[in-house]
């Protein structure tokens, strides 16, 4: 009852496998893949709401913190969606569509996606936490967070439109996007992400206590998964076995960092130790030498996040979804 009463933790757990349920049934039954990101973008934006209006604190915090992810929920899938329409078909269900548990499995990965990664969003939202703090104060981690979240989504952002701007030009199909912030950074859209998420997490430090400071499992859960699961890993290796050959995408792999937005003269300069340790220029992201069965058999991906874009490959981007 604690955690119910003082956090909404559980509701907001609630909700979420509910609506994840509905939009499975819908999406199997139907064969529809159109609804999968979508699905996931918009529970963030009902979490965030429900936990705000649950609570009927509204301090600044909390009114500041639940727009930000609305307006980041409703930028994305709103993205996605159209450009799933656009495209068409997702071709990560092709092996999931007629069978009901791999299918379950995908959306059921998408619901502890979307509880985990909302925790700090929930309890910043809390009836407490407007307790702890004077409800009007902004504090210095309140502007850093802020400031966090505005590069991350405008980072987010740009790299999605420039990239399907990239993809939708007819000139550029069979080419590796290198266009805008693409030439700085291999999956800028992704280090994008993954700050925003950091940011909202340092607002949350302003009022966690105990147990709340499991928030801290959500940016670095979506952090993992996208620097080791079905983010970079998975698209690193798609784009190595189609360019591999390809001498103008070897020196773009080289010299571009593979997250952080990094002018390319500088990163070159970047020693290889300081490259993997700092700018996540992990082995497991490299495939050029390896042949497909090879970098098949040693990959573990699973394709489970959404890509808000597709990070190499010029022509239809594998989709992703969580």
């Amino acid at each position: 009852m604690w955690i119910l009463d003082e956090n909404n933790v559980v509701i907001a757990a609630v909700v979420t496998l509910a609506m994840q349920f509905i939009f499975f049934l819908v999406a199997f039954a139907c064969r529809f893949d159109k609804v999968t990101d979508f699905a996931g973008g918009v529970n963030f934006v009902i979490i965030a709401l429900l936990t705000f209006f649950l609570a009927q604190t509204y301090s600044v915090r909390q009114i500041v913190v639940t727009c930000f992810v609305c307006l980041w929920g409703i930028r994305l899938s709103g993205y996605l969606l159209y450009r799933i329409i656009k495209i068409g078909e997702d071709s990560r269900f092709d092996d999931k569509r007629n069978s009901c548990l791999k299918f379950a499995g995908f959306w059921t990965f998408q619901a502890i996606w979307v509880f985990t990664v909302s925790l700090p969003v929930i309890f910043i939202n809390a009836p407490s936490s407007s307790k702890k703090l004077d409800p009007d104060a902004f504090t210095p981690l309140d502007i850093v967070g802020t400031v966090f979240y505005t590069v991350g989504l405008l980072t987010e952002t740009f790299a999605d439109f420039q990239k399907f701007n990239f993809r939708d030009n007819p000139k550029n199909k069979g080419r590796w996007c290198d266009y805008g912030l693409w030439k700085w950074s291999r999956h800028p859209n992704y280090f994008g992400e993954i700050i925003i998420w950091w940011g909202l997490f340092l607002m949350s430090t302003n009022i966690l206590w105990y147990a709340q400071w499991a928030a801290v499992l959500g940016p670095i859960f979506i952090t993992l998964i996208l620097l080791f699961l079905s983010g970079i890993p998975l698209l690193e290796r798609k784009a190595d076995e189609r360019y591999r050959n390809n001498p103008d995408y070897r020196d773009y792999k080289m010299s571009t960092s593979p997250l952080i937005v990094i002018p390319p003269s500088c990163y070159k300069a970047i020693p290889s130790i300081v490259q993997c340790y700092c700018c996540c220029e992990f082995p497991l992201y490299n495939y050029l030498d390896k042949d497909t069965h090879q970098a098949l058999n040693e990959s573990t991906t699973i394709t489970i996040m959404p890509e808000s874009s597709d990070a190499t490959t010029g022509n239809k981007p594998p989709e992703n979804g969580v």
